[in-house]
């Protein structure tokens, strides 16, 4: 046996930034250091902390080396491995405190964390099945075979599971519809399609932990009375597909997935099906026409999947957190699960904490947690002392929390009340340097290009609103924009087809609702008080702070800045492009560029 085990994270963001090279020199050179028997090496998936990566833990110790770089590799081992002594400048550095942390559980992104879901990721060898079988894997599979599929269904409503894909449906309630449904055969489907800007829970979990989403998978299939699964994942999620498709392969192996699985006279299997990157085929019944070989694109319900899915029959579709809790209300049960989170939304959230905050990367908590408490106690707060403007919940279609209402629980109805969503999941922190009529132009230039073109509210209602938007960025907005921007937001909401349209407008209604006077200072005042869109601002050099260094004249692209060294210089507003270019090269201390409205 091993002394220690060294992890190192193989997930998608650490791989791009040299993990596997890293992992290569440990080896090499623990064979160098005679190490090789006393010292196991174990890749793992994503550990959530993104922004910190390469992640490499020592255990038993228990320590978080962060930022590791393949040079750093050689200290490693002759300081750590063969003293016995802590490298303090791979550690873990609290913004906050400015102290070292050692231990993993005491950096406060994990501690304050409550993981079920994740519960494997970072921990186990993706690739291994025996890996997720020592952690308790395919016993939930095990018991559910020795039930009736009425009873696995009844533990699923007692825990209180909810959709975790966005709409927040009872799980138990939609395998039930399902299983009552007439026809045959019937059929699965794991919606893999996480299309939002900034998300990356579920591939995660498909690079981490495969066969969890694969054993709640076989479970949907039994309860429901399929034989055949789906798993729908977009084409740019390579890693994800490659983990899930060895996963399928090993269970098949091991009899946990194919013909008479564990020996009982069930039969299920799972295809892959990869998609095309279309953001409207998160959407189920698009999701199930490109399944069929059709363009992604949704149809009216009634009929629901439940009643005439994939190829005319009985379907079931949950999300990959959805599916990926299943095992663990099978194994620790239904109560056990219901206790954690709210009455009416038990269990937790795992989001993909982005944007303007000190840790970034994959949380997990219980529901019904306070905002403040994930983007404070989790995230670190806001870095170079920016000031929480709010926080935008559920991706591009969903709305903005400001800082006044940071105390929020974030679960289905609060976020709901507040104009937004939960969503697959997102959530980007902003802070006092973003500009909202600017961020809302965004979001709409997004769920605009992506709206497949079925229905006119979504594919010309999103059109006119980002045209409005834009007219009020560039300062020609007029007072009447508003009230055309909220007709045409509710006209989309009520009149689309499906969620893409109907949710499309929330970041401009929470943005109205919130921060209605930015949008004024636009309209009335031609300002942007956040100094973020180009028509309404204007760089100039401080003639008080510039030492003549000439950085912002060499960097600039157009050659609009002039004046000889050590001497104060200028910039040519008709040339200027406003690329902003000469304010972020300006040296820290002098800050001689400033950028200016009205």
């Amino acid at each position: 046996m091993p002394e220690r085990t060294i992890l190192i994270c193989r997930g998608t963001g650490c791989v791009s930034s040299k993990s596997p090279e890293i992992m290569e020199e440990l080896e090499n050179l623990l064979e160098v250091h005679g190490l090789a028997e006393k010292v196991e090496v174990k890749q793992t998936g994503c550990h959530g902390f993104c922004q910190r990566g390469p992640i490499l833990i020592i255990e038993p110790d228990d320590i978080f080396y962060c930022e590791v770089k393949v040079e750093d590799v050689q200290e490693i081992i002759e300081t750590h491995l063969e003293k016995g002594e802590v490298i303090d400048r791979l550690l873990y550095t609290d913004p906050q405190t400015g102290q070292h942390v050692p231990n993993y559980k005491d950096i406060m992104f994990y501690k304050n964390q409550q993981r079920v879901i994740l519960q494997n990721c970072g921990h186990i060898d993706p690739e291994k099945i025996d890996d997720y079988i020592s952690a308790g894997g395919y016993v939930a599979l095990e018991k559910t075979l020795a039930m009736t599929p009425e009873e696995v269904i009844d533990v699923v409503s007692k825990s209180g599971l909810r959709g975790r894909g966005g709409a927040g449906f009872p799980t138990g309630k939609k395998w039930q519809f399902c299983r009552n449904a007439e026809g045959e055969p019937k059929y699965v489907i794991c919606n893999a399609d996480e299309g939002d800007p900034g998300a990356f829970m579920d591939r995660s979990i498909l690079e981490a932990d495969p066969h969890a989403v694969l054993e709640g998978l076989v479970i949907a299939g039994y309860a429901i009375g399929a034989s055949h699964g789906y798993i729908y994942v977009r084409a740019e999620y390579p890693l994800a597909i490659e983990r899930f498709a060895y996963a399928l392969e090993t269970a098949r192996e091991r009899g946990y997935l194919g013909r008479d699985i564990m020996g009982q006279d069930f039969s299920f299997d799972i295809e892959i099906k990869k998609g095309a990157g279309a953001f409207v085929c998160g959407e189920e019944t698009a999701l199930m026409a490109s399944i069929m070989g059709k363009r992604g694109m949704p149809t009216p319900r009634p009929p629901y999947p439940a009643m005439s899915g994939v190829w005319g029959k009985p379907t079931n579709i949950n999300n990959v957190k959805t599916l990926a809790s299943i095992p663990v209300i099978l194994s620790k049960g239904a109560d056990w699960f219901a206790s954690i989170g709210l009455e009416g939304c038990s269990g937790t959230a795992v989001f993909a904490l982005t944007g303007k905050v000190a840790n970034s990367g994959l949380v997990e908590v219980p529901m019904g947690t306070p905002l403040n408490k994930i983007i404070f106690d989790i995230g670190g707060g806001v870095p170079d002392g920016k000031t929480f403007k709010a926080a935008q919940t559920g991706g591009p279609s969903g709305g903005c929390i400001p800082a006044k209402d940071g105390e929020i629980n974030v679960d289905f109805e609060s976020l709901a009340a507040a104009g937004s969503i939960m969503g697959s999941g997102g959530l980007i922190v902003l802070d006092e340097d973003t500009c909202m009529v600017d961020l809302s132009h965004y979001f709409l230039s997004f769920t605009m290009e992506e709206s497949c073109g079925k229905c006119p509210p979504c594919r010309i209602g999103t059109k006119r609103m980002h045209e409005i938007l834009g007219k009020i960025k560039a300062g020609r907005g007029e007072p009447s924009d508003l009230q055309k921007l909220e007709e045409l937001a509710y006209t989309i909401k009520n009149g689309s087809l499906c969620a893409l349209g109907g949710t499309a407008p929330n970041p401009v209604l929470t943005t109205l609702r919130y921060f209605r006077e930015e949008y004024e200072e636009h309209i009335n005042n031609k300002r942007c008080p956040a100094l973020v869109c180009k028509d309404l601002i204007w760089y100039t050099i401080n003639p008080e702070k510039c030492i003549g260094c000439g950085i912002c004249a060499r960097k600039c692209p157009v050659g609009a800045i002039s004046g000889e060294k050590k001497e104060v210089h200028v910039i040519d507003h008709e040339k200027c492009i406003k690329c902003g270019i000469c304010f972020q090269s300006c040296p820290p201390k002098v800050k001689a560029v400033e950028k200016k409205t009205n």
